[in-house]
């Protein structure tokens, strides 16, 4: 990320260590270019990779100091609880597997802690989790990221304010292409971990991509689902777990839902869309186009809403870093999670109270992705049962 985090002095940043994202990782990398757009997060610390030799490789290139390139996480929460300038938050981009273990041992030793999803392998790790951050006072954080996006923020926004009436049907896929053939035969690392139950946990492209579009359908309708029916499907022939998704969801209230994910589906790329029509209007969203959030009022044309222009709310505005015309996608909406978590710690250092405007997904949203894929897997096992979600 930057060799200042070598000395003493970050200038009012914060300091970050960093579990995973060594050399060959995807996410890790996302996240340090995230953590560095608003120059709010310097990387301090990290321990990049279970093997000691690459762990401090990638740090060194990473212009981490030498004595604060771990080989493990261990030494590193054990050797950063005892300095005078530690980090302010562990970061954690590890496969599935390791998420637990490693936000225990972080928030045991007093760190607050901003995790990728799926939040862990097991409700029941969740709920431990869930209940160490209660406890603890911690501030924790799950990278649902597509939930920065200036006008997913304008669509939550609109629909708690009324502007499409009582929400009746809500449409969220995810589809994607890239497991169409069987890459993690040949050693290609993301899809090797994606598709190992060891590490990944007992969902494939459900607690993949699917989570993310709960989560995102969760996040702009407020609501909650009550049950859910799933079909799990895995296409190529010798793969351990699913590559296809289908999910009906009954919401409290009496709210239907559609979730569809898919990484078999030639001719997409990064397909996250949304659609929730309630009785006055409905609201549209595509993450390949995110720049527009297209409105259409019962009985009237469909409007478009353009970022930064004409239309966009406070909500939005708030999370826009250039004019309309200039286009911002994924890496700017991933900042905004580290940004609002940023000013979460900022004024908690400072003692003052936390702006409302400041959202980002928590240990409860995490934990709802991972009741949701534990659902899905037993409904799917089932047959296709209706399964309650507590």
């Amino acid at each position: 990320m930057s060799i200042e985090g070598r000395g003493d002095a970050v200038g009012g940043r914060l300091r970050l260590g960093m579990v995973g994202g060594g050399q060959g990782a995807f996410i890790g990398a996302v996240h340090r270019m995230a953590a560095r757009l608003d120059d709010r997060w310097v990387l301090a610390a990290g321990a990049l990779s279970s093997d000691p030799v690459r762990a401090r490789a990638s740090a060194l290139e990473l212009g981490i100091a030498e004595d604060r390139a771990y080989a493990s996480y261990q030494d590193m929460l054990a050797a950063e609880a005892g300095r005078a300038d530690r980090i302010d938050a562990v970061a954690i981009v590890t496969p599935n597997h390791m998420h637990y273990p490693v936000a225990r041992a972080a928030l045991e030793a007093g760190f607050d802690v901003i995790c990728d999803k799926p939040l862990t392998a097991t409700v029941a790790e969740a709920e431990a989790l869930a209940d160490l951050v209660a406890t603890s006072g911690r501030l924790f954080a799950v990278t649902y990221n597509y939930t920065g996006y200036p006008l997913i923020r304008q669509a939550r926004a609109m629909v708690a304010a009324g502007a499409i009436g009582d929400i009746r049907v809500v449409q969220v896929e995810y589809p994607q292409a890239w497991l169409t053939e069987p890459i993690e035969q040949g050693g290609q690392k993301q899809a090797d971990w994606r598709t190992d139950p060891a590490r990944s946990g007992a969902g494939g492209c459900v607690g993949d991509i699917g989570t993310h579009a709960y989560d995102l359908a969760r996040f702009v309708s407020g609501l909650e689902a009550e049950a859910i029916l799933a079909e799990l499907t895995t296409f190529v022939p010798g793969r351990r777990l699913d590559d296809n998704v289908g999910v009906l969801i009954r919401y409290r209230g009496g709210a239907r839902g559609m979730l569809w994910a898919s990484q078999v589906a030639p001719g997409n790329e990064n397909g996250l869309r949304l659609r929730v029509y309630g009785s006055r209007g409905g609201l549209e969203w595509s993450q390949e186009d995110p720049n527009y959030l297209w409105f259409t009022p019962l009985g009237e044309p469909k409007r478009r809403i353009t970022r930064g222009g004409d239309g966009a709310s406070p909500e939005a505005g708030r999370l826009t870093r250039v004019p309309f015309g200039h286009p911002e996608g994924y890496i700017e909406g991933f900042a905004n999670i580290y940004r609002e978590i940023a000013d979460a710690l900022a004024a908690r250092k400072s003692g003052g109270a936390v702006d409302p405007a400041v959202v980002f997904p928590d240990v409860a949203d995490g934990l709802a992705g991972v009741r949701f894929v534990a659902a899905a897997v037993k409904s799917a096992s089932a047959g296709g049962t209706w399964v309650p979600l507590a």
